[in-house]
C-alpha cells in the first residue's frame, strides 16, 4: 500500500467513514505506515463499530475473551508429537469466536483449491487436490486476520514476511488433498524458479476450525501419526530437515470427511520474507 493510499484512507477516516476506519486499525495492528500497536488498533476497531461498521463489530465480539492482544501474542506452550521430523501442537491457540469468524468470512468465497504446475510454478487444478480454499489477499485482511497471522509468527518465530497469504480450507464429505510434501522439489524447474523468487516452503501451520464431521484427519503415512484437532487446535510441522534440506518423511495428507464439513486455517511459511 502506497504513503498516497494510506493518506487517503486516514483522510476518509477522519471525516467518519466507518470502514476506513476499521481498515486503518489493520494498518496499526500490522505496523504498515506507523509504528504497530495492538492497543491502538483495537481503539480504532471500536471507533469503526461505534461508526456503524458491521464488519467491526463482528470482529469485536469474535475477540471477546481476548482483553490484551497484545498479551494474547506471546508464545504459548506446544505439545511436542514428534521430535525428528518436528511435529507438534498448540491446544487451544484460536477461540471459538475466532474461529467462528475465520469460516464465515471464507464461506461463499471459497474456490477449488490450486497447486504448484511443476512445469510452470503457476497455480493449476489437480485431481489429487478436490477441496476448496479461499486466501486472503491484502485488501481482504481484517484486524482478525492481521492478529491470528501476527500470533503464528510469534509461535512459530519467524518475521510476519516469511508467511504466504494465509487462507481458509473447505473439505466437504469425500474432498481430500491426497499425499504430498509442502516443501517444493528444486530439481523440478517450476518449483526452482518459484523458490528462487520468494524462499523455500519450510514449515505448515494449521488450525481446526470446526467440529461435526467424521474423518478428516491430516495423516502422515511413513511415520505412523494421524492428528485431528479440536475446534482451534493447531498443527505445525517442519517440511524441512535442521540442515535445511527437504524432508521427505514429512509427506502428509488431508483426509475426507465421511460426514459434515470440515473448515481447516492453512498458513505456509518460507525461509525468507517474500517480495
Amino acid at each position: 500500500m502506497s504513503p498516497e493510499e494510506i493518506a487517503r484512507l486516514r483522510r476518509r477516516a477522519d471525516e467518519g467513514e466507518a470502514e476506513a476506519m476499521a481498515f486503518t486499525a489493520v494498518l496499526a495492528g500490522m505496523g504498515i505506515g506507523e509504528p504497530q500497536s495492538w492497543s491502538e488498533a483495537m481503539a480504532r476497531l471500536r471507533r469503526a463499530a461505534d461508526l456503524g461498521s458491521a464488519s467491526a463489530q463482528g470482529q469485536l465480539a469474535a475477540f471477546l475473551g481476548i482483553d490484551d492482544v497484545a498479551a494474547w501474542m506471546a508464545p504459548q506452550e506446544r505439545e511436542r508429537l514428534l521430535r525428528d521430523p518436528r511435529i507438534s501442537a498448540a491446544r487451544g491457540f484460536l477461540t471459538p469466536g475466532l474461529c467462528d469468524w475465520l469460516i464465515g468470512r471464507a464461506r461463499g468465497r471459497v474456490t477449488p483449491a490450486l497447486v504448484y504446475d511443476p512445469k510452470s510454478g503457476g497455480p493449476r487444478r489437480e485431481d489429487a487436490r478436490s477441496n476448496s480454499a479461499f486466501e486472503f489477499q491484502f485488501a481482504d485482511v481484517d484486524l482478525v486476520v492481521a492478529a491470528v497471522r501476527a500470533r503464528i509468527a510469534e509461535l512459530v518465530g519467524v518475521p510476519q514476511g516469511a508467511l504466504e497469504p494465509i487462507q481458509v480450507l473447505h473439505y466437504a464429505p469425500g474432498q481430500t488433498f491426497e499425499r504430498h510434501h509442502d516443501f517444493l522439489d528444486v530439481t523440478v524447474p517450476g518449483y526452482a524458479a518459484e523458490v528462487a523468487r520468494s524462499g523455500q516452503r519450510i514449515a505448515t501451520f494449521l488450525t481446526y476450525l470446526n467440529d461435526g464431521y467424521a474423518g478428516g484427519e491430516t495423516d502422515f503415512p511413513l511415520l505412523g501419526l494421524s492428528f485431528k484437532g479440536a475446534p482451534g487446535d493447531a498443527l505445525m510441522f517442519a517440511n524441512v530437515d535442521l540442515a535445511g534440506a527437504p524432508d521427505s518423511r514429512t509427506l502428509h495428507a488431508g483426509l475426507p470427511p465421511a460426514s459434515g464439513e470440515k473448515w481447516l486455517l492453512s498458513q505456509w511459511i518460507r525461509n525468507r520474507a517474500r517480495a
